[in-house]
């Protein structure tokens, strides 16, 4: 199984990439903490909401302190995946998991207000947005960093 593989398992519920990676207690303990951060931010609710276009609804139904934790959770569980592969990694590939979880939540923390080209996106659509220069961002710095410890 490749790291592609178990990344994309990760992405599809946090804590599926460890289990992949034999690293069974730490899988299971990021699958209970996904349940119990989703459960109370009500975030199937509003991902439901969302794609339905109820943004409105979705922003009151949004449980913003538990909703908070999750972009860290989920990249961190991705980057975990991603590290324990067993395939060689370049210097500083963290960096594009901790930058886009910082601007998810920056995201998150913006949703209910922020409107961009005229539309209100919401507690789904605007994270995910901010995952784009969240990644963007750390791409950079690790290659500004790379050319760094090349020089």
């Amino acid at each position: 199984m490749n790291i592609v593989e178990k990344l994309f398992w990760s992405i599809a519920l946090p804590g599926f990439g460890q289990l992949l990676n034999g690293k069974y207690i730490k899988g299971i303990v990021l699958i209970f903490l996904e349940f119990l951060i989703n459960v109370q931010a009500n975030f199937n609710e509003i991902i439901m909401l969302s794609f339905l276009g109820d943004i409105q609804t979705a922003i009151e139904r949004a449980n913003y302190q538990w909703l908070m934790f999750y972009p860290c959770l989920y990249f961190f569980a991705m980057w975990d995946a991603f590290k324990d592969s067993k395939d060689k990694l370049q210097p500083y590939s963290f960096l594009p998991f901790v930058f886009a979880a910082y601007f998810v939540t920056i995201g998150i923390m913006y949703s209910s207000k922020l409107e961009l080209f005229g539309v209100l996106w919401g507690p789904v659509w605007l994270p995910i947005l901010f995952v784009i220069p969240g990644i963007f961002i750390g791409l950079l710095i690790k290659f500004l960093l790379s050319k760094k410890m090349l020089n």
